[in-house]
């Protein structure tokens, strides 16, 4: 029964990783929406995390798998957003296009970032709470043992 709960605490602190990473991410992305200029060139792009795939098991084969691997929640890459940049009318700004005088934004809508900040840190407080159940089952089979 230990292992089975080290497994569990495995595959959440992999989750909590994972999460971590998703906020990281969402952080910089707020933080970037109004960049133009970047050391790549034109405006920032909105980044993305990219996790693991799974393919469909049965509900049994998946649960013990999950506790033994304990690796199954991860992020695989951080890809850039493929939406087009806003527009925004701006003459006067030093990015502005000087034929039309629109300036080229980053494709980073706040709305859905704070939303999925929102998600983010709610996954991570549930894989938090499982770490912390599974640590006081744990010490409640140890208290049984003595």
């Amino acid at each position: 029964m230990t292992m089975d709960l080290l497994g569990a605490i495995k595959v959440s602190s992999s989750a909590l990783t994972a999460h971590r990473t998703k906020m990281n991410v969402v952080a910089e992305n707020i933080a970037n929406s109004e960049t133009t200029r970047t050391a790549e060139g034109g405006p920032y792009q909105r980044k993305m995390v990219v996790y693991e795939k799974q393919t469909p098991e049965s509900f049994d084969s998946m649960l013990k798998n999950e506790m033994t691997r304990g690796d199954r929640v991860k992020v695989t890459e951080i890809v850039s957003s493929p939406d087009d940049f806003r527009l925004e009318y701006n003459p006067a700004h030093p990015d502005a296009d000087p034929e039309t005088g629109y300036v080229k934004m980053p494709n980073v809508d706040i709305l859905s970032e704070v939303a999925d900040m929102m998600v983010a840190r709610r996954s991570y407080d549930a894989s938090a709470t499982a770490v912390e159940n599974s640590k006081n089952m744990i010490m409640k089979a140890l208290e049984i043992g003595r």
